[in-house]
């Protein structure tokens, strides 16, 4: 017993703590589950198994190129968690082709790519734990294959949409881009949406900024392997800007999913303000969700984008010095930000291929 704790309350609704014990049981197998669906994409035993009949787990292995005794204790946890099939008899296994449509490569939405956020932010418990002690926080560099993963989930949320619903968003933008306008993409990671936007607008020129060395540099080498002269990454810390961005340079700016882990997000917008032309546009993807956290009790995800903002997108802002601002900022707040930052239009965009964001398009 904890001498130094205040008692608890006396509990006496035992229905409740027993329905409140049954949600954690079922937590701790969902959690465990996420962890070894992130090793199933990464290994490649989904996309394997989609293509096969039943068969053992040797036969597995073979296929996947992997080891055996790993691949048969890693299928004991797809079995109790009901995503692949066992006969016991026959000793074979099978993945559902329903559940091959969430899990694999070739499906339109590999959920299976979320998943990784798990084990990825759970290596940087031991920082976290330090921060709520002593404040302070984590910086981009501990996060390993961060920029690897965010990169792969864009690839689902953002890239397949890019011509077909977001930039349509803005009347006549996709004939600019033909014709050929100055675009920026702040906060651009590795920089897939730009290296997929100069491939398809040959006439207009592209340029990245993100604080990540290593993801300007998997941009770069990119965009010289596919020819794209008309893509360039930059490393940039956005603090100053609002003092140091390029008065009416661009036409069009954008951010994905990059406003809220910024350490000075009010100087980054005010800057995308300062840097975009007389009929310049910005458009915005960022976490869908209130600023008030009891207006979030409905939302899909809401315990999960909370996580991922303590665990990564708040911690990185404190490590710079910054405000912190956190995945969770909300509508309220990003549409006060937009107007503060000297956006006189802010339209608000929910897509039906997306059910995390909202998407924003401000204008002057």
């Amino acid at each position: 017993m904890c001498t130094a704790c205040p008692p608890i309350p006396r509990a006496t609704d035992t229905d409740r703590i027993s329905a409140f014990e049954q949600r954690l049981v079922g937590a701790f197998n969902d959690g465990a589950l996420m962890l070894m669906t992130s090793v199933g994409h990464r290994t490649g035993l989904f996309d394997t198994m989609a293509g096969m009949t039943p068969a053992t787990s040797q036969a597995i292995a073979s296929r996947a190129g992997l080891d055996e005794r790993y691949v048969r204790e890693w299928l004991g946890a797809m079995v109790c968690a009901r995503v692949i099939e066992h006969d016991g008899v026959s000793g074979t296994y099978v993945l559902p082709a329903e559940h091959a449509a969430r899990l694999t490569r070739a499906a339109d939405a590999n959920m299976a790519v979320v998943a990784q956020f798990f084990a990825v932010l759970g290596g940087v418990e031991d920082d976290i734990v330090a921060c709520f002690r002593n404040g302070g926080g984590v910086p981009y560099q501990r996060f390993g294959r961060f920029h690897e993963v965010m990169a792969e989930e864009s690839g689902q949320t953002v890239l397949p949409a890019l011509t077909t619903a977001i930039l349509p968003l803005v009347s006549g933008l996709i004939g600019r881009l033909e014709r050929g306008i100055q675009v920026l993409d702040l906060g651009c990671g590795r920089g897939r949406a730009i290296l997929q936007l100069a491939e398809a607008f040959p006439n207009s020129s592209f340029r990245g900024m993100d604080l990540s060395g290593d993801a300007i540099a998997w941009a770069r080498t990119q965009a010289e392997a596919r020819g794209l002269e008309n893509a360039t990454f930059e490393v940039r810390d956005l603090s100053d800007f609002d003092r140091t961005a390029p008065q009416g340079r661009f036409d069009l700016v954008t951010t994905f999913d990059a406003v809220h882990d910024q350490a000075k997000p009010a100087n980054m917008l005010k800057g995308i303000r300062r840097a975009l032309g007389p009929d310049g546009v910005y458009i915005a993807q960022d976490i869908k969700g209130s600023s008030e956290h009891s207006k979030n009790l409905d939302a899909p995800l809401g315990s999960f984008f909370y996580t991922i903002s303590c665990m990564h997108c708040m911690t990185v802002s404190l490590a710079q010095g910054g405000d912190g601002l956190g995945a969770m900022w909300g509508r309220e707040l990003a549409e006060q930000m937009f107007r503060e930052a000297g956006f006189g239009t802010v339209e608000v965009h929910e897509l039906e291929h997306d059910i995390q964001n909202y998407y924003y398009v401000c204008k002057a």
